[in-house]
């Protein structure tokens, strides 16, 4: 096998499996569906691949050299509004309480791919051999001293309007939403821990879109791991992905849901990536994604869908999270 070759499910949860076992510091890559698979040493790590998550990061910081270009081309809003429909009608049906519809959204910048990465600010971020890149600032999970943690950020509000905090922490809908995905996550961390905890409930982040600046709601959930974890991180991973923020509840039935009504193959968007330093492990969920495609540019968006969602202010989010974070 080619070093840089995908792996397949099996083949990629029993290669971590093992590197983790070894406590060998390594890279890993996940796709949504889990199809593909990367995992990788550290210390043989391809060189067209960068990435970086909090403090951990493998390339020289620069700041922007040039001027650049940025435009968004969203779909219409009557397709938009078509596929939201159709998830309205899924939850009405009791097959779905909250759906995290996405789409592909095309984009225009004189930038090239390494350059977006090299100058965009999150905490997670990566580079894949100039296929996709992604700058998130959803964590996914950290694992220290037998703990493990995981953040579900799920609701959205731009900074500059009044009281934005207040709106954003008061709506209901976006309450009932953030509930929703917290339980999701307890119900997935008592999986494969004990002693699950809310450590901090529906707490705010700000996040820089551009020129404007987001606030987005995230809580804090952890358990008790097994002191022996590292040597089935694979299998760990395996049982909490996808992510249930950029899923929905019930997570399986709402994962066909969306196989069914989106129109676009999400491939690594929404994914997650992280590195085990040989102690301790990192990782990010794959969203504020733009990945290359017969030479053009497509960002990936969305935002979680209540029977008290609104297609209008739902289409708004998803154009306002297509933004390069300079």
């Amino acid at each position: 096998m080619k070093k840089e070759a995908w792996l397949n499910h099996s083949q990629g949860i029993e290669q971590i499996n093992k590197l983790g076992k070894a406590k060998t510091p390594f890279l890993f890559i996940l796709s949504y569906n889990k199809q593909k698979i990367f995992a990788q040493a550290l210390d043989n790590l391809d060189k067209d691949i960068f990435y970086k998550l909090k403090s951990y990061r493998n390339y020289s910081t620069q700041k922007k050299t040039r001027s650049y270009t940025f435009k968004r081309l969203p779909i219409p809003f009557c397709s938009y509004q078509n596929s939201f429909q159709k998830v309205i009608e899924e939850i009405k049906k009791g097959n779905s309480y909250l759906l995290n519809l996405t789409f592909e959204t095309a984009i225009e910048t004189n930038l090239s791919l390494k350059e977006i990465f090299t100058y965009s600010q999150a905490k997670f971020k990566l580079y894949f051999k100039g296929e996709f890149i992604c700058f998130s600032p959803e964590e996914f999970i950290h694992i220290e001293d037998n703990i493990i943690s995981t953040y579900p950020m799920k609701g959205t509000i731009e900074a500059s309007k009044t009281n934005a905090k207040e709106q954003i922490l008061s709506n209901p809908k976006e309450m009932a939403e953030h509930i929703m995905i917290v339980d999701l996550m307890r119900n997935d961390l008592g999986i494969i821990g004990r002693s699950i905890k809310v450590n901090k409930f529906r707490y705010i982040d700000t996040i820089k879109a551009g020129k404007k600046e987001l606030l987005q709601v995230s809580s804090h959930i952890t358990a008790q791991l097994s002191t022996q974890w590292q040597e089935s991180i694979g299998t760990l991973i395996d049982a909490l992905t996808p992510a249930g923020s950029i899923t929905g509840t019930p997570k399986k039935k709402t994962q066909t849901i969306i196989k069914e009504i989106e129109e676009h193959n999400r491939g690594f968007y929404t994914g997650i990536f992280g590195i085990f330093d040989g102690t301790s492990l990192h990782s990010g969920v794959m969203i504020r994604f733009i990945e290359s495609k017969e030479g053009k540019l497509f960002y990936k968006s969305g935002g979680g869908i209540t029977i008290d969602s609104n297609a209008d202010d739902e289409y708004q989010e998803l154009i306002d999270k297509i933004y390069l974070p300079f």
